[in-house]
């Protein structure tokens, strides 16, 4: 088949299974996962070259491993470090030990590739759990937290279990550079992502354009990456460290939601190929063994992630549920023992079997999760989960940080209330950064860049931009998307409120009218007027002209309507002072 023929088959196959197996909460994974096995040469064999689909496909990893690191912020890490250590640590210790052993023991396979094995089938599957924990309303609860820190520890340790593959194979070794030659590489990508690439990222910013910024985004993650796998490292090991050099950059959403769609795409067809892979016939041969093994997997898994959380002091139901959630087997697995087959470490055989048990137990635990909530609830007991959010979430977004903007930040600082601000100005953010403002590099106006800066969990939205068209568009978008956010906005003039009142914003702050206040009353005392008049009168004006722009809005007259509207104000303005001065001579 030709390029252009198998690609239309993989469309096909992911706009038709991905929809159904979301649909059954079976999760996204699973339904690439199968829909490989049905094109694949197991059953249709409509593409019948995975191995090489595979190799392309391996960058949706190399995404991964980038946008996971530029998630963990360093001052996280260290915050979190016992949590992590402990709980994540101790997961993967026993589950690990006890798989090991197990495969050392009963199925007699030799130490290295036991240890091998349960090293894989001890990570559980970071996108798939963390998706059933929202939508359990899990994730923002302690016990949802216990199982982050454990999904943690695991994206943390990928990289060093792919290294101790890779040093496992003698035949890798022996080819490969000197060590130095290693750690060379990796200082350089040190210094590089500390010191070069946010002034390359702001001078691309300035000059460039949308799709010069998505080159350079890719350009950062592939040349890392090959830049490590031609100094002896993996892949991986480079895109992670890029992505976490990049976490606490000014760049991160932007650099984030460049890298999502290919991260998904390559991703995507990662799963497809490893279902393409997938030796069913290994199924129909061993079915006890295979099956068996899966709800093993699950078993294990669920019970020492049950009795950590149990000895953290959770309840039972709460360990029950996380200890379901990351039972299964991860796509870090697929990776794994692909690399450790690949590098003859692992048998071929038995790299098959470990991804098809693997793929089982992802099948087996949304069933599971959805019994369990199905048993749970059947006694007659409340919601399971009813959370607030984080409190260390930022629920307030700041679009624009100029000068309008940088005062209700600095205000918020004071008060140690977190935000998110998004700003274009790559001169402005630096300007800022100097003085400890955390403001990061990003459109407002798009909306996939507000869902990746965190839009969906903020509560208050302040429109601080002096780009009329750009507020506007900014105050429809999350009005039409996040209906519950209020939103306060940065209105210019008289019909920038009307605007806005047409977007269904109707709070919004008028930019120069409360200084031109204050410049009328200086005015009205230096003329003549005495202190407390000149303050009468200018507040006099204040709340007729509010009550004449609150008519214009809410009628939402156009131009010419509110210029009419105004002449007929001054009328009734005049008429207002000289019943005033009537009332105080009088």
């Amino acid at each position: 088949m030709s390029l252009m023929g198998s690609a239309v088959v993989f469309l096909v196959a992911a706009v038709v299974a991905v929809p159904i197996f979301r649909k059954l909460k079976l999760g996204a994974i699973l339904g690439y996962l199968v829909a490989g096995v049905v094109i694949g040469p197991s059953v249709m064999d409509w593409v019948n070259d995975p191995q090489t689909i595979l190799h392309v496909a391996e960058l949706g990893v190399v995404f991964l491993l980038f946008i996971i690191g530029l998630e963990l912020d360093p001052k996280q890490l260290w915050n979190m470090r016992k949590r992590i250590m402990l709980t994540g640590g101790s997961q993967l210790v026993f589950s690990t030990l006890f798989i090991a052993l197990m495969c050392y023991w009963i199925l007699s396979l030799s130490a290295i590739t036991a240890v091998i094995v349960g090293l894989s089938v001890a990570l559980s599957s970071t996108a798939f759990a963390v998706q059933l924990m929202e939508e359990h309303r899990v994730l923002k609860t302690p016990p949802g937290q216990q199982g982050f820190s454990i999904l943690l520890m695991q994206d943390v340790a990928v990289i060093p279990i792919l290294l101790l593959v890779e040093s496992l194979s003698a035949e890798e070794v022996a080819a490969g550079p000197a060590w130095w030659v290693s750690v060379l590489a990796l200082c350089l990508v040190l210094v590089v992502g500390r010191f070069l690439i946010n002034p390359f990222l702001s001078l691309i910013s300035l000059y460039g354009n949308a799709e010069v910024m998505t080159a350079s985004a890719l350009l950062i993650v592939i040349a890392t990456a090959l830049g490590m796998q031609e100094a002896g490292l993996s892949m991986g090991m480079g895109a992670f460290v890029a992505g976490i050099l990049l976490a606490n950059s000014s760049f991160k959403h932007q650099l984030e939601m460049e890298i999502a769609p290919f991260k998904g795409l390559f991703l995507g067809l990662f799963f497809i190929a490893i279902g393409m892979n997938l030796n069913l016939a290994l199924l129909v041969a061993e079915p006890l063994f295979i099956l068996g093994a899966s709800v093993l997997l699950v078993l294990v898994k669920g019970g020492v992630i049950f009795t950590i959380l149990r000895l953290a002091k959770q309840n039972t139901t709460d360990s029950v549920r996380i200890g379901l959630m990351l039972s299964q087997g991860g796509e870090f697995a697929f990776v794994v023992m692909s690399q450790a087959a690949s590098t003859s470490v692992v048998d071929t055989i038995i790299s098959q079997q470990v991804t098809l048990v693997v793929g089982i137990s992802m099948a087996l635990t949304s069933p599971l999760v959805i019994l369990h909530s199905i048993w749970f609830n059947s006694k007659n007991c409340p919601a399971v989960y009813d959370v607030e959010p984080n409190e260390k979430d930022p629920q307030v977004l700041i679009a624009g940080l100029g000068r309008f903007g940088q005062v209700s930040a600095r205000i918020l600082t004071a008060n140690k209330i977190p935000f998110i601000a998004l700003d274009k100005d790559p001169e402005q953010i630096d300007f800022l950064k100097k003085f400890g403002s955390k403001v990061f590099y990003g459109d407002a106006s798009r909306l996939d860049l507000l869902r990746t800066a965190g839009i969906s969990k903020v509560k208050v939205l302040l429109i601080a931009i002096d780009n009329e068209q750009e507020a506007l568009k900014i105050a429809y978008l999350v009005r039409e998307h996040f209906p519950d956010i209020k939103i306060i906005a940065r209105a210019r003039n008289r019909m920038s409120i009307v605007n806005y009142a047409r977007a269904g914003v109707h709070t919004y702050v008028r930019e120069v009218f409360p200084a031109g206040l204050d410049a009328a009353k200086l005015l009205l005392q230096e003329y003549g007027f005495d202190q407390e008049e000149a303050v009468r009168t200018v507040e006099l004006f204040a709340k007729h002209d509010n009550r004449l722009v609150q008519v214009s809005a809410n009628k939402n007259f156009n131009l010419q309507q509110m210029i009419d509207i105004n002449e007929q104000g001054k009328s009734e303005l005049q008429s207002l002072f000289e019943r005033d001065k009537k009332g105080i001579e009088r």
